[in-house]
């Protein structure tokens, strides 16, 4: 028998099908950008569009670039601060303790992280989402119009650091010289990744990845303050009312569907007019305005994209082909680990050995190719147990007990 006064894992009854659905929405997308850093160096997907690629490999990859970079990586990070509202909201409608929980969720959540990190792929987003959800517990009694301006605040921090060292291009003496020896540094990182990763063991593959982790740690200033905008942001949302009653607040989603989006899709084009590829060696103020204005692109247009499926849902048909995402938003955390775990096995020397063989434009139908087998397979799976693999690790780590896992045991 459960104690009343301990929290549980939200059964599947009592979920927001809208949340799943916008999280396997943000998965698929997900997929589309990481490809890139599955196929070749995981830096080389940060660079914009590639100007070595021509023709139907060049326009799929600005289409990423434009459409998906940086856009679903933030909707993500808005969907994890819905979730955490929604925590704190049921736990203070029961009236249970809920920091000394929320604590073991995010370890648990970091060991997780850690371990797809060092041992599976280096481009892991779960370390900084652990990292960052900890100070998350301290904003969860700012009201809510406050929590939104200080997510955009938090957010804006990030263009504005970028901007920032632009500016810093035109007073500090020698700045060439500095951004020469740094670009060198990271294309030597590059290369590194390229060997290990294309043709070296596991072994090889995984002192990288090391390697990699601190690059990603030394970045988190700027990957944070954007992350943890967006908590806030969706916190913010949910505490709203506006994703389990949308019909509330039509002027809200009108504004970001006519817009929110139109202005992210001309801030994203002003980015790629302004610079199109990035240069290790190269940060002047041309690359920082143009980088700046990517990062708070990537905001509007995610909020945009929320607004577009929010009105998808309202429609029977759409509402019936979204449907389809639900599972594996529910399954996403095992998801996402699974994409590593397949890609790199496909891609990396250890594995089948495609590194850098598999052109931009088929990146593309790879990814919704098995994006497609796991919405199918998250579907099977959930008719048979509660959780995904994953997701009922983290719940027993979380609740310190193994949890139910077949949906007899409900």
């Amino acid at each position: 028998m459960v104690n009343p006064t301990q929290l549980a894992p939200i059964a599947p009854g009592e979920r927001i099908a809208t949340l799943d659905v916008l999280r396997g929405f943000a998965l698929g997308g997900i997929l589309l950008m990481n490809m890139e850093s599955f196929v070749g160096p995981v830096l080389g997907a940060s660079t914009g569009v590639d100007p070595q690629l021509t023709g139907a490999n060049r326009i799929a990859d600005g289409l990423i670039y434009f459409f998906v970079q940086g856009k679903f990586f933030t909707l993500f990070s808005l969907l994890f601060g819905m979730g955490f509202a929604m925590m704190v909201q049921r736990a203070a409608a029961a009236g249970r303790p809920f920091a000394g929980l929320y604590w073991r969720r995010s370890l648990a959540l970091l060991g997780i992280g850690l371990v797809h990190a060092l041992l599976v792929w280096s481009g892991d987003v779960l370390v900084t989402y652990a990292l960052l959800s900890i100070p998350l517990l301290a904003f969860r009694d700012v009201p809510t119009r406050w929590l939104a301006w200080l997510g955009v605040a938090f957010y804006l921090a990030a263009p504005a650091m970028l901007l920032g060292l632009g500016f810093l291009s035109l007073w500090v003496p020698g700045w060439d010289q500095i951004m020469a020896r740094g670009g060198q540094e990271v294309a030597g990182l590059l290369e590194d990744q390229r060997q290990a990763y294309g043709s070296g063991s596991y072994a090889d593959a995984v002192v990288q990845r090391v390697r990699d982790f601190g690059v990603v740690l030394s970045n988190l200033m700027v990957i944070g303050a954007m992350v943890f905008g967006m908590f806030l942001i969706g916190a913010a949302f949910l505490r709203s009312g506006a994703i389990q009653r949308p019909g509330l607040h039509p002027r809200l989603y009108q504004w970001l569907r006519w817009g929110v989006l139109p202005a992210g899709l001309l801030v994203m084009l002003a980015s790629l007019l302004i610079q199109p590829s990035m240069a290790f060696t190269v940060f002047d103020l041309r690359t920082g305005l143009a980088q700046s204005l990517a990062l708070v692109a990537g905001a509007l247009m995610c909020l945009g994209y929320l607004a577009w499926v929010m009105r998808a849902l309202e429609q029977p048909v759409w509402h019936h082909w979204l449907g389809w995402l639900a599972p594996a938003g529910r399954m996403a955390l095992t998801n996402y680990l699974v994409q590593s775990v397949v890609c790199t096995l496909v891609f990396y020397g250890y594995g089948l050995g495609f590194f850098e063989h598999l052109p931009r434009f088929w990146q593309i139908p790879f990814a919704l190719g098995l994006f497609a087998v796991q919405v199918l397979y998250s579907q099977w799976w959930l008719e048979r147990f509660r959780f995904g693999p994953a997701e009922w690790l983290w719940r027993s780590l979380t609740y310190m007990r193994l949890q139910p896992m077949r949906l007899q045991a409900t």
